[in-house]
């Protein structure tokens, strides 16, 4: 029997397999998705089985060495998706099966897979009479008072090593056990409640249309367009237990980890341990013990972030994405590959419904969606139980400084927040911007600090640091100016920290928590932080975007907006549609209760369209108006794009090589004025980000009707480049198919 193994080596000159011999203490061991380690060429290498051939192969060939993991890595049906992805978005076979399976899950993945358990019948007895350090003593208490838990989070309570757990368990203290229930212990001694809320009739509508495709493995593909505070999710939960009434498996998205907690409670609250959560955050231990739950049919329901969408399903009937709309969906690092489109691949193979979900679907969706092509547009109009959306009021910060007011909140928002501690209700600020000062200026020589390895200003942080949010590069805070030496430094602009700082001066009595990167970088810390919020226990969170999704906390009946201008006037042609979207999101927190809600918007630009119909709470509006300004500019969804960025340490070889490769395609393209059947090809430019991470930027923006040709376009940009073997040492080529980041 002979194996076709592909090399675990991101390389384009062996994207192919090559045959091994597999030896007889092996064959029945070696299946497709393994991973072996086999000799290739003058060295050893890992590699994946991707096939089988029998019969004598006319060449000698090698043996497979050994088989490195327990099971298979991936399924013959991850395989064809893997395969799908690397012809799609151009990039080698073994890199998309690395997206598929994510990290590597080895042995100390299944060791950490295991739970430890206090043996209680004779364990007190012998922990009596052993002598046991002051540390061995109190992971002991830990565990005898925390059963179950994982080798991290057990060790991470008592303060100890892991080691130390090795040692109980030899001294019988401790029993050792893979774990089989959910891998994270937020779900740990929580009992689902399995409670069904009726629908209302708009809501009732739309279930039924997407169970009846469920029950029938009708692949069809649903828009389904809410509101804020529709019902949305309580028909994805509709929807999951018709798939589990099946015997199916389900797919929940979510765009971000920081949503995945509350998710996580309402999915489990009705589903229980059918639950598996796959995303990055995870630990080894914790995403291999559900990997297997999922891959065994244990875990019915998969709840993640993008990579969720490789999850080892095995009878996949349901895809939910949602908050469709968001950019977090396509992965910035190779395979640059979106969750959404790869979804509808996925569900074709395994004839199963995609459900995409959003208040403020993206304009590419909601356009297939109107104009009868393949997504079937589902409507929530109004609110459940009726209740009335948020009264939404545009500030006008031009007239707040004619009236010398140059503070960052203007009076109404001032006055309203002051309102509402008064009442005892809460209140939720928004500024898409962390850190203290967005720049550094020197006012006696005009100094910006900048990153040296990005030419990006630096952020000034309360911790008295300026860092760089491209690379991390941290720098102190100097008192002088390093160039002229005086102490003439300012700091300019706004981010959360400087709102809190603001905030708490204007409003002493308030209880102010943050909500944004800088806060959230411990496990776990993001649910903690929307808890004791959900308590009542403060009065006001400040945020960046976290808090303008899926947070439902009906004390909050006011949410401002601190400068609805920040996205508005990026230079993406998207800008627009994203300022919509995060408006209408941030506002859909308000008024979650009787009490009502309402939402102030601070702005320099009140008349722009995108505020207007925010303002209205009409989609309708802005997608008309929006939809105009893009065929004009022929922009998607009219046209697909492809942008090309290259790169380099020198910017004048990063310059060259752009110019060059925009030669050749306009050459081997022989460009006349954009046709419907042509390609349009514009630049090359310095890209907005001019240089990241040391490296110069140049790029190109080809446009066409037909994701086919642009394809075609983009695979001669890559054959250029392969071709140019000295270049290639110096300038990095990235083709970014459909991107969502024009930066």
């Amino acid at each position: 029997m002979f194996a076709e193994v592909l090399v675990n080596i991101v390389v384009r000159q062996v994207d192919k397999s090559f045959l091994y011999a597999v030896p007889e203490e092996l064959k029945n061991k070696v299946q497709i998705g393994a991973c072996v380690r086999v000799p290739f060429g003058r060295r050893v290498a890992d590699g994946y089985v991707v096939g089988f051939k029998s019969g004598q192969p006319a060449e000698k060939v090698k043996e497979i060495i050994a088989i490195l993991d327990r099971g298979p890595l991936f399924t013959p049906s991850q395989l064809a998706l893997a395969r799908w992805m690397a012809a799609y978005y151009l990039r080698p076979t073994v890199e998309a099966i690395q997206a598929v399976i994510g990290p590597r899950l080895k042995a100390t993945a299944y060791r950490q897979s295991k739970e430890y358990w206090p043996i209680t019948q004779n364990g007190l007895e012998i922990s009596s009479s052993l002598p046991l350090t002051p540390k061995q003593t109190a992971l002991w208490q830990v565990a005898l008072t925390n059963p179950g838990l994982s080798r991290t989070r057990l060790t991470s309570l008592a303060g100890v090593s892991p080691a130390l757990i090795d040692v109980l368990v030899k001294k019988g203290l401790l029993s050792e056990r893979v774990r089989t229930g959910p891998a994270s212990d937020i779900l740990l001694n929580k009992a689902p409640k399995n409670e069904v809320l009726v629908l209302n009739p708009n809501q009732k509508a739309a279930s039924d249309l997407i169970n009846t495709a469920i029950q029938a493995k009708n692949p069809k593909v649903f828009l389904l367009h809410g509101i804020t505070d529709s019902g949305k999710t309580e028909i994805y939960l509709q929807g999951v237990q018709q798939v589990i009434s099946l015997g199916g498996q389900a797919i929940i998205l979510v765009p971000e980890i920081a949503l995945t907690p509350q998710m996580v409670d309402i999915f489990f609250a009705r589903f229980g341990s059918t639950v598996a959560i796959l995303h990055s955050r995870l630990s080894a231990g914790e995403r291999f013990s559900d990997w297997n739950r999922v891959q065994s049919g244990e875990a019915r329901v998969i709840l993640g972030t993008r990579s969720a969408i490789f999850a080892p399903v095995k009878d996949l009937r349901l895809v939910v994405i949602d908050e469709e709309h968001e950019p977090s969906y396509k992965q910035e690092e190779n395979p640059r590959y979106h969750a959404r489109t790869v979804a509808l691949r996925l569900a074709r193979q395994h004839q199963a419904v995609v459900v995409l979900g959003s208040a403020t679907p993206s304009l590419y969706a909601y356009s297939r969606a109107l104009s009868g092509g393949p997504f079937r547009l589902l409507e929530l109009s109004h609110r459940v139980d009726r209740r009335p959306i948020p009264e939404i009021q545009i500030i006008d910060m031009r007239q707040e400084t004619k009236g010398g007011n140059r503070h960052l909140f203007s009076q109404p928002l001032q006055e309203a927040i002051q309102d509402r501690l008064n009442k005892k209700e809460q209140v939720i600020l928004f500024l898409n911007r962390r850190g203290y000062a967005t720049f550094v200026f020197c006012r006696n020589c005009g100094l910006v600090m900048k990153c040296p390895h990005c030419n990006i200003s630096l952020c000034y942080h309360a911790n008295n640091n300026l860092i760089c949010h491209y690379c991390d590069y941290l720098l102190p805070a100097p008192s002088l100016c390093p160039d002229c030496q005086e102490q003439h430094l300012g700091y300019f602009g706004a981010g959360t920290q400087k709102i809190e700082k603001e905030i708490t001066l204007l409003f002493p009595q308030a209880k102010v928590l943050r909500l944004d990167k800088d806060t959230v970088s411990r496990k776990n810390a993001h649910r903690q932080i929307i808890t004791t919020f959900q308590k009542g226990e403060a009065d006001i969170l400040i945020g960046t975007q976290m808090v303008a999704k899926g947070l439902d906390i009906p004390g909050v009946t006011l949410v401002g907006v601190i400068n609805a201008d920040i996205t508005l006037h990026m230079p993406d042609f998207r800008a627009s549609e994203r300022t919509f979207q995060l408006l209408m999101q941030v506002a859909g927190r308000a008024g979650r209760s009787i009490k009502g809600g309402e939402v102030l918007v601070q702005t320099y630009s009140p008349q722009h369209y995108a505020i207007v119909a925010a303002q209205k709470q009409v989609y309708l509006d802005f997608f008309r108006q929006e939809m105009m300004v893009r065929r004009k500019m022929n922009y998607p969804p009219f046209t697909r794009l492809c942008r090309l960025v290259l790169s380099s340490t020198g910017p004048d070889v990063a310059a060259k090589a752009a110019g060059e490769l925009g030669a050749k395609l306009k050459k081997a393209l022989n460009l006349t004025p954009f046709q419907e059947d042509q390609i349009d090809v514009l630049g090359p430019v310095m890209a907005p980000l001019a240089k990241i991470k040391d490296r110069y930027r140049w790029h190109l923006i080809l446009k066409a009707k037909e994701i086919t040709i642009l394809r075609d376009a983009a695979q001669i940009a890559l054959s250029w480049y392969e071709e140019k073997t000295v270049l290639k040492r110096k300038v990095k080529l990235v083709i970014d198919l459909e991107p969502q980041n024009m930066m």
